[in-house]
């Protein structure tokens, strides 16, 4: 082709509107002498511009033409290229489309006549068809050229649009079956003797099992061998063994033609740890007995391929009844979609945006989907057993399993995404998953999809959009039947029966199925905007639920809440436009009584779940005090200012339980917190600020209605023991002391009536039942204990501690700390007793002895009856009490000499006795892990019963509430107690060296 210097000829222009990218290299292609009878052919050009990469089919249609024997060949294929339209098609589509199939094309340069035949038994073939043309086969290398030509013919009518993306599967799988028996007649026939001892069934499983197979794909199958004539069994199976590795050798192994596809035994019984072969009576008695979730889920695509298929019809009759009894092992749901979390956590972050298959919005999303849909309602419903993913998915929608138009959406999405994924393993013939990066990459898949406006971003934008449709549906697709099942629904529509919908509430967790549909449909019935917010949110919700150990009081609160907030007009839109705000409140509802019951009693605090991460943090002492002495200031009178502390205790206590839960948890957006120190730290600071923010309160108020503004003696409030300590729990009592010290010119009796008035009123105030919780106050840590008054003047608790003071009451000097009152004598006391507890010479052996003697005591006397002492957190073995102890032991001896020991709070007192090389690290460590451990316990059980409590529940969802708290998964409450035995074994080997034993 000749053009005028510095002008694109015409040509060029030409291959440019035909979509080619390198015109130049084109019309060099279109100028060799191979072409040169049909360059200049309208019908050729248009036709390689209608391929999906018109360079790439060029290219590849002049090697062809360079491989063929002689004019004579390359005459014939022009000839028929040019005349017949379905080869033209055909041809050049694959060319275009794949560069491996080019390649095998350049090989065996003949290959292109099996495109040739255009009848109707060509469209659509069958296993008798594959092994047809897989049958002159003699050997592992003709075999791959045979399955490469009979793949050559598949990937033709896939890329013309002949068949759809259903019936490509299917036939990838049809060809498979065939090529895995052709491979299996090979390896009998090399050994003939071993094919003569046993009877060998291949089912397959997965993809191929299911009848939808990918171009490149493992090929997974379970092996299943028997003896014949009598035979002896060991021998039979051996044989069978071998059989069997020979089979997969010649469909996997590496030969000049390359391979075919990995024959995948790894879904069978024991993984690569078992036997390759089994019998039917070993594979029976390995389900019945061991068998996880998964492997009964595997087991839906099971299906009789190759070898003794009569075999393996008896083995699929044998496991069928077991498959479908998968649904009522406990923890079904949860073990499905932890086993799909798994698979999501261990694609590398590199590639999970580019996750065609694994990732979120993937097809693994669809696949998980309706086979945990499938194990639920399958049992009953005979018609939902396909083991084919959109067979299914269209059963499930007839049978109103899931709605209609969901399941038409997945259908699409699906098809898309399985396009792509042929698209993208077609050029290449390799098994990847991910979708390309480069631009020439994305082009030639977008054409080939029908995309040719934009190509790239078209199809960008496509899978993007099908991603998103599969995320939002997936689990959707779980729980918005329940509530068509409850709804009312256009005629015609099909509805979840109320026996289907009780079924798949059991499989979700749900112990009253009845009560749950009651409760969705008080909530989405009817046609106001309420119930279809509520219809909007309540599939994600119940998905929440489902991942806690109580669904049912998940579901029962929210109704309480949405009761009583349903006429707010904030609450519904707060929880459909904040995202974290519907899954924070899934967490606190299903996650125990506390936090619910705190919510209940003013349900208007679930606005501090849609605030982001200032509406979960606990708020310090100082603005906590701000803000109960504003209120106290504009209450009229006592009893009103101190209801007033008491309702925002309630709820700064409702956003810490909030915040302890959600940390626990974890959210979609926000992984759970690692620390669980931290945590325990987080909310013993929270719960001692509040508290000391509450007295503060209630003493301002009793002064202010009895004395006005101020009262005849200086006052202070100490905080003692875990108080002073910051580390209050969600149930603990206010231990304290209180000290007073009258004002100038004040009589010391007048100054004592009124003292001792402030602690009663405050007592009483602060313990009248009310919708708020109680604050008890304890001063049983005063001197002389329950016998002495309550409250001393400053100048009598020093008379009291230079005469009389016990070692244990300078023991529980050490936790002591000004929390309300007058801070300057809060601060005189504290140095008051700054001696007593850090004594200069440090503690004399009578009272190390004494200390010890007091603890095993205390460890004898104090345990409850009928407590496992080594589940008891607090006084059990390596519980709080041995740590603490060990801990404030190391004070009393060493904390005039080490000021980082003069702390009142343990984990800091522990930290410095490491510092100042008092204890070793290990030892440290053990003991710091189990107070923490021992402390979350302690939470966790106030958390989930409403109530205080130092063991373990005996009841199993509350165990099992528990230990969703602590990040155990469903099914692991014991693993939960055989860690805390432990942990608290080594704590108190510790605690016997350090406390017990040393010097």
């Amino acid at each position: 082709m000749t053009s005028v210097p510095g002008r694109r000829s015409s040509t060029f222009t030409r291959l440019l509107r035909h979509g080619f990218t390198d015109p130049s290299a084109a019309e060099r292609l279109l100028d060799s002498p191979e072409l040169s009878a049909v360059r200049d052919d309208p019908v050729l050009l248009e036709a390689l511009g209608g391929t999906a990469d018109p360079d790439l089919a060029l290219l590849g249609l002049v090697r062809l033409l360079e491989a063929q024997t002689g004019a004579t060949g390359r005459q014939e294929l022009l000839d028929t290229l040019i005349s017949a339209k379905p080869l033209r098609d055909r041809l050049l589509g694959v060319l275009g489309a794949s560069e491996a199939l080019a390649d095998h094309l350049a090989r065996h340069a003949d290959d292109w006549q099996a495109l040739v035949t255009y009848e109707a038994r060509d469209l659509h073939p069958g296993v008798t068809e594959f092994e047809h043309g897989l049958a002159e086969a003699t050997d592992p290398v003709s075999l791959r050229v045979a399955y490469r030509r009979c793949l050559l013919s598949i990937a033709a009518r896939d890329v013309c649009g002949t068949t759809e993306v259903s019936e490509t599967a299917a036939e990838l799988a049809d060809l498979a079956t065939a090529t895995l028996r052709a491979a299996l007649a090979l390896a009998e026939a090399a050994v003939p003797e071993d094919a003569a001892l046993c009877r060998l069934a291949v089912v397959a499983m997965g993809k191929c099992g299911g009848h939808e197979l990918n171009y490149v794909s493992d090929v997974d199958v379970i092996f299943v061998g028997e003896a014949v004539n009598g035979a002896d069994e060991d021998k039979a199976l051996r044989a069978a063994a071998r059989l069997a590795a020979h089979m997969m050798r010649i469909c996997s192994a590496n030969t000049v033609e390359g391979t075919i596809w990995p024959v995948d035994a790894n879904l069978r019984p024991e993984g690569r740890n078992g036997p390759l072969v089994r019998t039917l009576a070993s594979h029976r008695a390995y389900y019945q007995r061991w068998a996880k979730t998964w492997e009964f889920q595997a087991l839906l695509k099971a299906r009789p391929v190759a070898g003794d298929l009569a075999l393996g019809e008896e083995y699929v009759a044998a496991l069928r009844p077991l498959v479908w009894q998968a649904a009522e092992r406990e923890n079904f749901v949860a073990d499905v979609q932890k086993m799909r979390r798994r698979v999501i956590d261990n694609i590398p972050t590199a590639e999970v945006d580019r996750q065609l298959k694994l990732g979120p919005g993937g097809l693994r999303d669809v696949e998980f989907a309706v086979q945990m849909l499938q194990l639920v309602h399958g049992r009953a419903d005979t018609s939902l057993r396909s083991g084919t993913t959109l067979d299914a998915l269209g059963a499930l929608a007839t049978g109103g399993y899931v709605g209609r138009a969901d399941a038409a959406q997945l259908d699409h999405a699906y098809r898309f995404l399985r396009s792509l994924e042929h698209r993208i393993q077609l050029f290449r013939l390799r098994r990847t998953h991910l979708v390309p990066e480069d631009d020439a990459d994305l082009r030639r898949i977008g054409r080939s999809l029908g995309l040719r406006t934009d190509p790239v971003a078209s199809l960008t934008r496509e899978w993007r959009r099908h991603a998103s449709v599969v995320r939002r549906l997936h689990e959707k697709l779980f729980y918005r039947p329940l509530l068509d099942a409850v709804a009312q629904l256009a005629p015609g529509e099909a509805r979840l029966s109320a026996a289907a919908a009780r079924e798949r509430l059991v499989a979700l967790g749900y112990a009253d199925p009845a009560a749950a549909l009651r409760h969705l449909e008080a909530l989405a019935s009817g046609v106001t905007r309420k119930a279809a917010i509520q219809r909007t949110l309540l599939p994600v919700l119940l998905g929440w639920f489902a991942e806690s150990a109580d669904p049912d009081a998940g579901l029962l609160n929210f109704r309480k809440v949405s009761d009583a907030l349903g006429k707010t007009p904030w609450y519904l839109r707060l929880l459909r436009d904040e995202g974290a705000a519907a899954e924070n409140l899934a967490r606190v509802l299903s996650a125990g009584r506390l936090a619910p019951d705190l919510l209940l009693r003013a349900p208007e605090a679930v606005a501090l779940l849609g605030d982001g991460e200032a509406g979960l943090r606990p708020r310090t002492r100082a603005h906590l005090e701000q803000e109960v002495l504003a209120a106290v200031r504009r209450a009229e009178g006592a009893a009103q200012a101190v209801d007033v502390a008491r309702a925002i205790r309630r709820r700064e206590m409702f956003r810490t339980a909030a915040t302890d839960i959600i940390g626990s948890y974890g959210t979609e957006s926000q992984p759970a917190e690692a620390d669980q120190g931290a945590l325990v730290d987080l909310v013993g600071g929270a719960v001692s600020d509040l508290t000391a923010a509450t007295l503060a309160g209630t003493l301002r108020a009793v002064v202010r209605e009895g004395w006005g503004d101020t009262l005849p003696t200086r006052f202070a409030i100490i905080g003692m023991g875990r108080f002073g300590g910051h580390e209050l729990s969600y149930g603990s009592d206010a231990d304290v002391l209180f000290v007073h010290e009258p004002r100038d010119g004040v009589d010391e009796r007048e100054a004592a009536d009124a003292a001792g008035k402030v602690v009663a009123e405050m007592r009483r105030l602060l313990q009248t039942p009310s919708a708020d919780p109680p604050l008890l106050i304890d001063a049983d840590l005063r001197p002389e204990g329950r016998s002495g008054p309550l409250v001393r003047t400053l100048g009598s608790y020093e008379a009291y501690y230079r005469r009389w003071s016990l070692v244990w009451e300078r023991h529980a000097l050490l936790r002591a700390e000004h929390v309300a009152g007058d801070e300057e004598l809060g601060r005189r006391f504290v140095e008051l007793i700054d001696p007593l507890r850090y004594p200069p010479a440090g503690l004399g052996e009578d009272d190390v002895r004494e200390i010890r003697r007091l603890k095993a005591r205390m460890e004898s006397e104090r345990l409850p009856r009928g407590t496992d002492p080594k589940l008891h957190v607090k006084l059990g073995p390596g519980g709080l009490s041995d740590v603490e102890w060990t801990v404030q032991l190391i004070q009393l001896r060493y904390a005039a000499h080490e000021p980082g020991l003069r702390t009142t709070r343990t984990r800091e007192a522990l930290a410095a006795a490491h510092a100042a090389g008092l204890i070793s690290a290990d030892d440290a460590g053990i003991l710091d892990e189990a107070w923490v451990l021992a402390t979350g316990v302690r939470n966790a059980v106030m958390l989930v019963r409403g109530r205080a409590g130092d063991t373990f529940p005996t009841n199993p969802r509350e165990l099992a509430a528990v230990g969703r708290y602590l990040g155990y998964g469903a099914g692991h409450a014991g693993d939960m107690l055989d860690v805390y035995r432990r942990t608290a074994r080594r704590a108190r080997g510790v605690m016997e060296e350090l406390f017990y034993g040393g010097s």
